[in-house]
């Protein structure tokens, strides 16, 4: 699991079946600075997300297609949550 920031959308005319109905964005993932990693993820969105937020990521394939109630999806990445705030204590 990361955090990132959506920095954009994909749109696919042609794509899985399994895809259908999702939502495809492109997340940056960021370090504990707050600052892109130089990685970025396509994720499908189940948060309703948009470009500009801040994101909880899955990125482990098996939990994303326990997600998406499917057994065999090609998927690795999830948006799963749109973050309001983070506080980190020093």
């Amino acid at each position: 699991m990361y955090i990132g920031r959506v920095i954009g959308n994909v749109v696919s005319t042609i794509k899985d079946e399994t895809l259908f109905g999702y939502k495809l964005l492109v997340v940056d993932r960021l370090g504990i600075d707050d600052k892109p990693d130089d990685h970025y993820f396509i994720a499908i969105d189940v948060a309703q997300a948009g470009v500009g937020d801040k994101v909880i990521v899955i990125d482990e394939g098996s939990g994303a297609r326990q997600i998406m109630r499917r057994e065999i999806a090609p998927v690795r990445a999830v948006v799963v949550g749109i973050i309001d705030d983070i506080e980190i204590e020093e």
